[in-house]
């Protein structure tokens, strides 16, 4: 994995990120210290829809509105 500097980075990010896209690791550093690395990005996770909606529903039963409708959040917000 190659090690560039923050300055050198910004002045040459293009390169860098046609270097990334062919599959290189690049450490970024600053002073010395590696504070970022640029790597492809790895594969998607693709939820199915059941995994979805089981989620959204559970954050909807743990984040309730309480007393007031939706309605009622609507109307306040165009006062």
């Amino acid at each position: 994995m190659e090690t560039v500097g923050a300055f050198e980075a910004k002045t040459h990010l293009p390169k860098l990120l046609e270097r990334v896209l062919k599959g290189e690791r690049i450490t970024i550093t600053k002073h010395g210290v590696p504070v970022a690395e640029l790597h492809p990005p790895g594969p998607k996770q693709k939820m199915d829809t059941k995994s979805v909606i089981d989620e959204i529903k559970k954050f909807r039963d743990e984040h309730r509105l309480g007393d007031i409708s939706i309605r009622e959040m609507i109307e306040e917000g165009r006062r």
